[in-house]
């Protein structure tokens, strides 16, 4: 256990200077009515610097001497870094030259936190302090008072204070908070979760470690969510909740039978007398409303009349339809007046979960239409908690563009914020959102690295009201979003039973009825396999045949593999000097690729020929890439609703620069993964079953697909192409329709050396539907005859669109193919990779004198003077193209 105590060692100081912190008032991206963020200005300094109470320091007469630039909303580590006081610790082995809070007590990382603000109220007006999260303790003071009147616990509560009272009616108001880390703050052994007892608080638990991160030496501590001030009348609107009902089976695009609207809102009459007033709901024209009393000092929840929505517009998960969504606000009057409102966008659906007895699984359905669930599992947007609307909204446009329709939320971090819902909203992304424990921390197995026996962690958190106030304010706050889909105990675990039990009763009594519960992440509903066990995985690179012929779990909440990234995204964060091929066969890593938890590609790599270098190396991990999550998706797609009700990837993202698993790297630079999912995953999608050859289409829509033509052929290394079949076929809904085998000819082909498959699938305006090209590896299994592949010519064109878009042409005018291409946006100077920049597709094949026309699509300015579209592939030497 850590030595140290809350009680920490004062030192005297002598003032100096006097800083005035004014703070400059942004209207935040939030709903409410009139709401400013608190995110400038802040400073802070060492709480055990400080000889002062918080009701001298927030007053105006204290000076401010020495105290730093802080950063808010963030942590102490994040404030550090801003001020040059620490070293990267997503680069190389830095995060070893920063304290760890286990090493120097928790009075290292408590801090004071200080900014200042004007602010004016008219009679009848309130106004409110709120921080929607701090990590983990706080006290709070405004103008020499303090606000809370005990210590805030927890690091997912949010806390609001009515600080009309104490507001300085002229002039600058200062507000002080010190905030206290977890306790325990863990010890960091090396464990899942460290020693497991940083679970011991309601806080996210990766903090002390985990396969895939290194700890965080603050453990995030800080004021890490937003701080706003809220104006409002008499009355304030809080926790609204809204419940869609889309009965009988609907298709996208079509016209629709009525829908209805269930809401309800909280109101707070913070006055000293009894309000009557109004509350008022609108949507798409229509509104209703009721007229209310709140008695003094009371909260009551209000349901409004049930609102029908004729031919709604439905909101659908991706790859299904669009994801509609409809404005709409809460308001409450008195005399006439609005007190409160908030906006908020609507998205019409229903969601439901129904057992599939062929599988032995749910299954998942959308406005009445069963939805075959690929999702990806998400941990955090930024391990130290640098969460941003613009960051969310890159990320889930990620996994939009890799027809991807849900995202898991891992337990063993937070409860996703409303910006990240906003994301998922807006580009159709069901959430799977944990809450917080998991098997690792909270018992499930015995564990040599923890300090507990599994009796006392299968108790954690130490404080289970906590937990369970917690939980409850949490999901009111997200409950309004269409996206948010299911709800979870636990990640591998249940929590504790009487928490478990608190959950399953307040989601019954209303506080949200509309959305499943799972117990655990992996319980039986999902993972209960044909050999009588439940669980997930496997997370290493598989044989290809893995994913077609081995049937695992029926809705794996956890399949992964590798993600190493290229040369590009490597060099960001691994020094030079690092950058040494990994020989996983004879078990030579480099120390710098093991920190950052590379799992290895095995002997993968190899069988394409031997890396000559960390450039080769990581062409070749993009190839190895592509082939297993295309695999991997495409395995699951083969048996669709007869093994399978939905596969979730671990993992498609990672917060910090680890080597495993992910899509994109930590800066947003995509890999081969992302674009194998991409095409594996599209609506209609034509395949080969690499096992036994069996060539089938999946159609993933509602609706039979006709008058497609099927077209097969193999080129070989010259780029001839020998036809196999050419046919028109349909394919009924929501089914993976199989064809014919053409593994006796592909085994033929296998003897003579690899060759290249072809699989394309036309409408009847002969425009392609989908296409899928394999390269297969010669009878010994090796790739190596790639290598022989004759050098082809692209021309190429990038032309800047009138939507900021950037169109590039592209044409193969060589006799042979042109394999595996990579496009990138790079500035003109440096010839780095402009990030993040959306492709429509990326690692581009070209048949011989095929043409391709890919769409980039950036927030870059000034692209035609500053920037280059870069194109370099297998066999085509790498070269830029101006931008038009």
């Amino acid at each position: 256990m850590n030595p140290y105590h809350i009680l920490l060692q004062k030192l005297n100081f002598h003032i100096n200077l006097f800083i005035v912190c004014i703070l400059t008032f942004n209207v935040a991206a939030v709903n409410s009515q009139q709401v400013v963020e608190l995110n400038k200005n802040w400073i802070c300094k060492q709480y055990k610097l400080v000889d002062e109470k918080g009701e001298t320091i927030s007053s105006a007469a204290f000076p401010l001497n020495g105290w730093m630039s802080a950063t808010v909303p963030g942590t102490v580590l994040t404030t550090l870094l801003n001020n040059k006081l620490i070293p990267d610790p997503f680069y190389g082995m830095n995060n070893n030259l920063i304290a760890d809070i286990w090493k120097t007590g928790r009075d290292y990382y408590t801090y004071w936190f200080v900014t200042e603000f004007e602010e004016t109220l008219s009679d009848n007006e309130q106004l409110w302090l709120n921080l929607r999260g701090v990590n983990y303790s706080c006290e709070v003071y405004l103008n020499g008072k303090k606000l809370n009147e005990k210590t805030h616990q927890g690091m997912f509560l949010r806390q609001s204070y009515n600080i009309s009272d104490v507001l300085v009616k002229k002039g600058k108001n200062r507000l002080a908070v010190v905030v206290f880390p977890p306790d325990p703050v863990g010890n960091p052994n090396g464990g899942q979760g460290g020693d497991g007892t940083i679970a011991r608080n309601v806080s996210h638990q990766y903090v002390a470690g985990w396969d895939w991160i290194q700890p965080v030496r603050d453990r995030n501590t800080g004021i890490w969510d937003k701080v706003t001030l809220h104006k409002t009348g008499a009355v304030k609107l809080m926790n609204p909740q809204v419940v869609t009902k889309v009965p009988g089976i609907r298709f996208p695009g079509k016209s629709q039978n009525p829908a209805l609207i269930y809401t309800s809102a909280e109101l707070f009459n913070a006055s000293g007398k009894t309000i009557k007033g109004t509350l008022v709901f609108k949507i798409n024209g229509q509104e209703v409303r009721v007229n209310v009393v709140i008695p003094s000092g009371k909260i009551l929840k209000t349901n409004l009349p049930a609102v029908t929505v004729n031919n709604p517009k439905l909101w659908w998960p991706n790859g299904y339809g669009e994801p509609y969504l409809y404005p709409s606000s809460f308001e409450f009057l008195a005399d006439n007046k609005t007190s409160d409102s908030e906006r908020l966008n609507i998205g019409i659906r229903e969601i439901k979960t129904s057992w599939n007895s062929i599988t032995g699984s749910l299954q998942t359905s959308v406005n009445g239409q069963k939805i075959f669930i690929k999702g990806g599992n998400w941990i955090i947007s930024d391990a130290m908690l640098r969460l941003s609307q613009e960051r969310y909204d890159a990320e889930i446009r990620f996994h939009r563009d890799m027809n991807l329709n849900l995202i898991r939320v891992w337990g063993g971090a937070l409860l996703e914020r409303p910006e990240f819902f906003d994301a998922c909203d807006k580009y159709g992304m069901l959430v799977f959102q944990d809450f917080w424990g998991s098997g690792d921390c909270n018992g499930k197995w015995t564990d040599p690295m923890k300090m507990d026996n599994q009796w006392t962690r299968r108790a954690y958190p130490d404080d289970h009201t906590l937990f369970i106030k917690s939980f409850t304010d949490q999901v009111k706050m997200v409950r309004t979003h269409p996206s948010l889909a299911f709800w979870c105990g636990g990640n591998e675990i249940t929590p504790p039973q009487d928490i478990l039990t608190a959950m399953q009763d307040s989601f019954r009594s209303g506080l949200d009825t509309s959305r499943y519960f799972f117990p655990y992440s992996n319980s039986a509903e999902m993972s209960f396999n044909s050999t009588g066990g439940n669980s997930d995985g496997p997370y290493t690179i598989q044989p290809l045949n893995y994913f077609w012929e081995t049937s695992s779990y029926p809705y794996n909440s956890e399949l992964g593999s590798v993600g190493t990234g290229d040369y590009e995204s490597l060099k960001r964060f691994i020094p030079e000097q690092n950058l040494v091929v990994p020989d996983y066969i004879n078990n030579k890593v480099d120390s710098v690729w093991q920190y950052h938890k590379d799992i290895g590609y095995e002997n993968y790599i190899d069988k394409y020929g031997k890396a000559s270098d960390i450039v080769d190396f990581g062409e070749k991990a993009q190839l190895v890439n592509y082939d297993q999550y295309r695999a991997l998706i495409e395995g699951y797609s083969n048996h669709i609703w007869d093994w399978y009700t939905g596969i979730i990837i671990w993992k498609t993202q990672n917060p910090w620069t680890a080597l495993r698993g992910q899509m994109y790297d930590y800066y947003l630079d995509p890999n081969a993964c992302l674009y194998a999912l991409k095409n594996a995953g599209e609506p209609v999608h034509v395949m080969c079953n690499q096992a036994d050859g069996m060539v089938s289409i999946v159609n993933n829509t509602f609706e039979t697909q006709r008058d497609l033509m099927l077209e097969v052929s193999v080129f070989n290394i010259k780029g001839e192409e020998r036809k196999i079949t050419q046919v028109f076929v349909e394919v009924c809904p929501s089914l993976n329709q199989r064809y014919f085998s053409v593994k006796e000819i592909t085994s033929k082909l296998q003897t003579e050396g690899g060759f290249f498959l072809m699989a394309k699938i036309l409408n009847f305006n002969k425009e392609v539907v989908s296409e899928n090209l394999y390269w297969y590896p010669d009878d010994k299994g090796n790739y190596t005859w790639l290598k022989n592949l004759p050098e082809a010519k692209i021309n190429a064109q990038a032309n800047l669109k009138d939507n900021g878009k950037i169109e590039v042409k592209m044409k193969n005018t060589s006799a042979c193919l042109a394999f595996f291409n990579r496009l990138s946006l790079v500035d003109k100077s440096t010839r780095e990779r402009l990030l993040p920049v959306f492709y429509s597709n990326n690692y581009i094949n070209l048949l011989p004198g095929e043409e391709k026309t890919i769409i980039l699509d950036s927030n870059k300015k000034d692209l035609s003077q500053n920037a280059w579209v870069s194109v370099s592939g297998w066999n085509v030497n790498a070269f830029y193209i101006d931008i038009k």
